[in-house]
């Protein structure tokens, strides 16, 4: 089988923003793209057929730790991978763990040779390294797969942030090596995105970008951002880190964000973003749509039998209506979780597939510039 590929079919004249595909063994992915997070092989409340049918997604994710810890490597194995898992015959994306390990700061060690992290379901005292992080994900079988990385929290002292950015690489080194020594288990390929590091320093992050970049590998992703910095230093860090990864690779800008928040990041060069704010936010009736986000538990909304959202043509923003929704919130229904996600998502989706029609149409700054301000409306 053949390995990532990308071909950058166009750029938007007034701003960084492109349009492009991806090609992997298990399809294509069309850029720019939202890929919902499907943390231990589901994505929340919603179902495979749902995601491949009506929200017409193209990719999902997987969580390296927490397939990890359950259901295990074994059962993944024995299954014939997570494609075969779970039932998704699309690409899949698989995170290394790196964050959710760190994000455990004090159930945690950190040394040269990797994380000591102990189990948040069970207390258990595990050792992720760049080799096992590595054999883990050959395991889970997914199409892109991810370096073992320390994510710095924000803010960091220059001197923590530097020398987290080194272990980072001297990581992604192992990485590259351990993958050359071990073969795909499924055969299909497997391509590794290394990961740039160096918290909000200028020169940390030129220095990363550019030593990622060197290692030549499938595509590359941008971390360490949107972990509390301000918006206006995220979008400042990401410009500068997509000015200095090569163009003829797709750039993945990980955990993000609102909708304003990735309209701005394709603007400045980022192709893949992911992230739990659709279907986290949704099941807490925050809905996200082409007029603005409302909290649905609103009373305002109790005798509004308008669709949750007319701009959108899916069956469920269409089909349901504002006050059945908020009704269902109200109620403690479970079906109240479900068509929240599902809308959120199908917003997400449209929104990255209006602007690829945008930039392909060479208008997609103008659009942006009124759209962001329009989403942002709470209404």
């Amino acid at each position: 089988m053949a390995a990532l590929s990308f071909r950058l079919e166009t750029t938007d004249p007034h701003s960084a923003a492109r349009a492009g595909t991806i090609t992997t063994d298990h399809g294509v992915i069309q850029t720019p793209i939202f890929m919902p997070v499907g943390t231990v092989g589901s994505v929340k409340a919603v179902t495979q057929q749902q995601l491949k049918h009506e929200v017409q997604a193209q990719i999902i994710l997987g969580n390296t730790y927490h397939l990890y810890l359950r259901p295990g490597t074994e059962v993944l194995e024995a299954a014939g991978g997570l494609h075969r898992f779970n039932g998704w015959d699309r690409p899949i994306l698989t995170d290394s763990g790196g964050y959710q390990v760190f994000s455990l700061a004090e159930k945690r060690k950190l040394t040269e040779e990797g994380a000591l992290f102990q189990s948040h379901i069970d207390g258990s005292r595990h050792m992720f390294t760049p080799e096992n992080v590595m054999d883990i994900q050959r395991s889970i079988g997914a199409d892109i797969i991810m370096a073992f990385d320390e994510c710095p929290p924000y803010p960091s002292e220059y001197a923590y942030a530097r020398k987290s950015m080194e272990l980072t690489h001297r990581w992604l080194d192992r990485c590259i090596k351990r993958l050359s020594e071990t073969p795909d288990k499924y055969g299909y390929t497997q391509n590794l995105f290394p990961i740039v590091q160096g918290s909000t320093y200028k020169d940390l992050r030129k220095a990363s970008s550019e030593y990622i970049a060197s290692r030549n590998a499938a595509g590359n992703a941008i971390g360490g951002l949107s972990v509390g910095e301000p918006e206006e230093m995220m979008y400042e860090f990401t410009a500068l880190c997509c000015e200095n990864l090569p163009a003829d690779k797709p750039r993945y800008l990980m955990g993000v964000g609102t909708p304003w928040n990735i309209l701005e990041g394709i603007a400045l060069g980022v192709d893949m973003f992911d992230c739990v704010m659709p279907t986290r936010n949704g099941r807490n009736g925050m809905l996200f749509t082409t007029q603005g986000v409302i909290n649905i538990r609103n009373k305002k909304w109790a005798s509004d039998f308008s669709a949750i959202d007319e701009g959108l043509s899916n069956e469920t923003s269409r089909f349901y209506t504002k006050a059945y929704l908020r009704h269902l919130f109200v109620a403690n229904e479970i079906l109240a979780l479900q068509i929240a996600s599902m809308h959120n998502l199908n917003f997400y989706l449209w929104l990255v597939t209006e602007a690829r029609k945008h930039i392909m149409a060479g208008d997609f700054n103008s659009w942006k510039n009124e759209m962001v301000p329009h989403l942002k409306q709470r209404l």
